[in-house]
């Protein structure tokens, strides 16, 4: 029989009345003629309520002991789910993590899953019984209990319905589904019938709090559909599986997150290995980074900005401030109060104007964006946190998500309908390859590096740090019909920002052209360019999640000597602009590097 796996949130478990609920949904499955596998969260608060008992103890609790700790609170949500369906007339077993055969790392409060055994599982399948499983633990090659860290619960039944082969994953929550934006927010945000793996990829980063990234990572690298369901009703949700091949619009959703740092690097020397240098300390400290920009370098010196999660700062800066002593920059800079607000949508692979718009609805509030990052599917603004919620509102009515279809005019004819270095849905075979030279469940998959070549460079420079300087330049851009792709923004510098773009190098000159008028307005505005580049993509599942990727890719470049002239991140790829001359070089350096075919 085919097999569907049901996860239910702590809240969806939360008392008995909950319980037996989600009881009878396992048993009407069953009787549906599917094998069923539960995976339960602790109930609602009750792992808060273990960890404000742990401070009572102590201040410094081990995490080892934690995760003992924590992995009771599924212990007893398995147990009490377990005896719901036995009397419902069902033949049920709760097991524990260890039981399944979830074996983890050894990285306590946060491990990840290395492995796991279907044996026991589909024995008692067979044996006509719901399996009863505890979400968000395993244990490690010592028989320590480990746990998943935020989300494991999303996490582990993923993965048992990748290694299951299940035809299902559901996940029941407090929610409809997947909504445009956070409905609290903005009462006409409207739920997604269908999204992408990598389109929830991103909002999943950026916050979007239904589904945490990690589950997504198995679900895209495993091919497991997702279905995000309400508990309380018998709503379709939303689906989340492959790119469908018609893409019904331009944005799907507006996603956020408000608790942002931002760290910068003053006065680096624009020489090979030094991202090298920073980004293989951020990852020896397993800090998680967000938004990574550099810009063209001015005068010998480059800056380099990234954010972190607020809470993360302090630790960061620790990096920061060792990494700029060894590399001799100019100063460190840390920024606190900051939000990031994102676009997500596959239309913008073929859609001019989309920046465009983004920059015009944040300017038309008087929202100042401090910088700027992009991806194929993505737009990413980091603003004051205090305009958080205009900006994710304005955002939302700007590109009419509350609309079935969200839709912009094509403008102009430069546009060929083709975004360079789009990433299409692996194909099984593909997939089937991949997964097979992973050392564990949760690697890191690099599916695919490439260079283009055919585009150019264009840099804008002594700009003012005002609203509206970044609507007006793509507005213009726009309206040539010229398809942007990476555009960087940096931290502004006493008060000048500077704002970096790339085109098909077949519309460098018109580009310059658009621009010519924009540009005269602001005094003293510099317009430089390049019209040979190279753009460098590593595109793959778990980048942002393994700090390591970006370590490795600069450790790659600063061994054969390659500069890199700027950088965008996003939680699917990692792109950097080097010299054209040099692409070739790099991106087989690279291949080898992480294990790709050199041929292809």
């Amino acid at each position: 029989m085919a097999v569907i796996v049901q996860k239910f949130g702590g809240t969806s478990v939360a008392n008995a009345e909950k319980i037996r609920a989600a009881a009878r949904r396992a048993v009407e499955a069953k009787r549906g003629g599917y094998d069923v596998v539960v995976v339960v969260s602790a109930r609602g608060h009750k792992t808060d309520e273990l960890v404000e008992l742990a401070k009572e103890i102590t201040s410094h609790p081990r995490p080892r002991e934690m995760d003992m700790l924590l992995s009771t609170g599924e212990q007893e949500s398995v147990a009490l789910m377990a005896m719901a369906v036995h009397e419902l007339g069902e033949e049920a077993i709760s097991l524990t993590g260890a039981q399944i055969g979830v074996l983890t790392d050894t990285t306590h409060t946060k491990a990840r899953i290395v492995s796991i055994s279907t044996k026991r599982m589909q024995e008692l399948l067979k044996a006509g019984n719901i399996v009863i499983a505890a979400g968000f633990q395993g244990v490690d090659a010592e028989m320590n209990i480990t746990t998943l860290g935020r989300g494991g619960s999303d996490t582990t039944a993923t993965a048992l319905a990748a290694v299951l082969n299940a035809e299902l994953c559901e996940i029941y929550t407090d929610v409809e589904g997947i909504f445009t934006t956070d409905p609290r927010l903005v009462p006409e945000a409207r739920k997604v019938e269908h999204i992408s793996y990598d389109e929830m990829l991103e909002l999943a980063s950026l916050g979007a709090g239904v589904m945490h990234s990690r589950s997504i990572e198995f679900a895209k690298k495993y091919r497991v559909q997702l279905r995000v369901r309400p508990a309380y009703s018998d709503g379709p949700g939303t689906l989340i599986a492959p790119e469908s091949d018609e893409v019904t619009s331009v944005v799907t959703g507006v996603a956020f997150v408000r608790y942002e740092a931002m760290i910068t690097l003053v006065g680096l020397p624009d020489q090979p290995g030094v991202m090298s240098t920073l980004f293989s300390s951020l990852s020896a400290a397993k800090i998680p980074v967000d938004m990574v920009v550099q810009n063209v370098a001015r005068e010998g010196t480059a800056n380099v900005t990234f954010t972190v999660a607020e809470d993360e700062l302090p630790d960061a800066l620790t990096v920061a401030n060792a990494a700029a002593a060894s590399l001799q920059a100019q100063d460190v800079v840390a920024t606190t109060g900051l939000s990031k607000v994102s676009v997500v949508g596959h239309g913008m692979q073929t859609h001019t104007g989309v920046a465009a718009r983004m920059f015009q609805v944040l300017a038309a509030h008087g929202i100042n964006i401090r910088v700027v990052t992009t991806s194929e599917i993505k737009i990413s603004v980091l603003i004051d946190r205090s305009r958080c919620n205009d900006a994710v509102q304005a955002a939302h009515s700007g590109f009419e998500l509350n609309k079935v279809t969200s839709s912009l005019p094509q403008v102009g004819c430069a546009s060929n309908g083709h975004r360079s270095g789009s990433v299409d849905v692996a194909s099984p075979e593909l997939t089937a390859d991949i997964v097979s030279r992973l050392d564990s469940m949760e690697s890191i998959v690099v599916s695919d590096i490439t260079a283009d070549i055919d585009q150019s460079r264009v840099t804008l420079s002594n700009l003012p740090d005002d609203p509206g300087i970044a609507e007006a330049v793509f507005t213009a851009i726009a309206e040539g019909g010229v398809l942007v792709d990476m555009i960087v923004q940096n931290a502004a510098r006493d008060g000048q920002a500077t704002i970096s773009f790339t085109v098909p190098r077949s519309d460098l000159d018109c580009a310059i052209l658009l621009l010519r008028e924009v540009m005269e307005t602001y005094a003293g505005s510099i317009v430089t360019s390049d019209r040979r580049i190279g753009k460098i993509s590593v595109a793959g599942i778990g980048l942002r999640s393994h700090t390591e990727v970006g370590a490795r890719m600069f450790r790659c470049l600063a061994a054969n000597s390659i500069n890199v002239e700027m950088i965008n991140t996003s939680e699917l790829k990692l792109c950097v602009v080097i010299s054209a001359n040099e692409a070739d070089l790099a991106m087989t350096q690279l291949r080898s590097e992480f294990g790709l075919d050199t041929n292809v």
